[in-house]
């Protein structure tokens, strides 16, 4: 299975893959990441599913490393993300994390968010006008970006979840899928999760994505305060390799 053969923009989400397809049917070893090719993400992937929350913490690292280095998306990256989904309704993100009491969900529910930003219109805006021309001689950006109608629909079933971490990371992940035209009817349901993120969220690049959200959308934020702009591959919070510290 290769990248090139995920091609979204369908009028509703497709279907998204199994995990175990996605695993077994790409070509892992002719996709590029940050490092060479993707041989090794395999088994950096199965390790998601242990039962060890350590074990699991520290493949999603390695994962970003491959996938994720500098903000980047590779061509891994988009089946690497369709894995991730994949397993969102796996027992295994039910474990929870070193030190607190937070599923694995919600932190690959904050991967796919934080990923997703990597790939969103405003980045994708900075890249056209500093490197013209760039996204039409490589297409992996726009390969990404034709997977999130299938990534919302693995992501939507969490905005109601029972764990307030779990809800806001899904929260963030959608409000970031839903720039892709194919999920604009979503977008006034989620303004009640936009809203929720500022009013309860606790990180600032969170909170800026929920408020650059309902501005896009033509929401009245009169009553909020603006957020300064940062610079612009200033992406919403991922929890990653911290959490397996004492919180001192």
């Amino acid at each position: 299975m290769n990248c090139s053969s995920f091609k979204g923009g369908a009028p509703r989400e497709p279907d998204l893959l199994s995990y175990q397809a996605v695993l077994a049917e790409t070509d892992w070893g002719s996709l590029q990441t940050a490092f060479g090719n993707g041989e090794n993400l395999p088994e950096i992937l199965a390790r998601l599913l242990e039962p060890d929350p350590k074990v699991q913490v520290t493949a999603l690292s390695e994962l970003s490393e491959l996938v994720g280095h500098q903000n980047s998306i590779y061509e891994a990256t988009a089946p690497a993300a369709l894995y991730i989904a994949g397993i969102l309704a796996h027992p295994a993100a039910m474990t929870l994390r070193p030190y607190r009491n937070v599923p694995i969900r919600a932190t690959l529910l904050n991967w796919l968010a934080s990923t997703a930003y990597d790939a969103a219109d405003e980045i994708v805006a900075h890249i056209e006008r500093y490197f013209p021309g760039f996204l039409a001689r490589d297409t992996t950006l726009s390969d990404f970006r034709n997977l999130r109608p299938m990534l919302y629909r693995a992501v939507a079933p969490f905005l109601q979840d029972s764990h307030e971490d779990v809800r806001e990371a899904a929260g963030l992940a959608a409000l970031i899928l839903a720039e892709h035209p194919a999920l604009a009817r979503h977008r006034d349901h989620l303004a009640v999760h936009a809203r929720r993120i500022l009013d309860t969220g606790s990180e600032d690049p969170d909170r800026r994505v929920a408020w650059k959200a309902l501005k896009a959308w033509g929401h009245d934020i009169t009553d909020m305060e603006p957020f300064q702009e940062e610079p612009w591959d200033c992406g919403p919070h991922s929890d990653g390799r911290g959490d397996l510290e004492p919180p001192f």
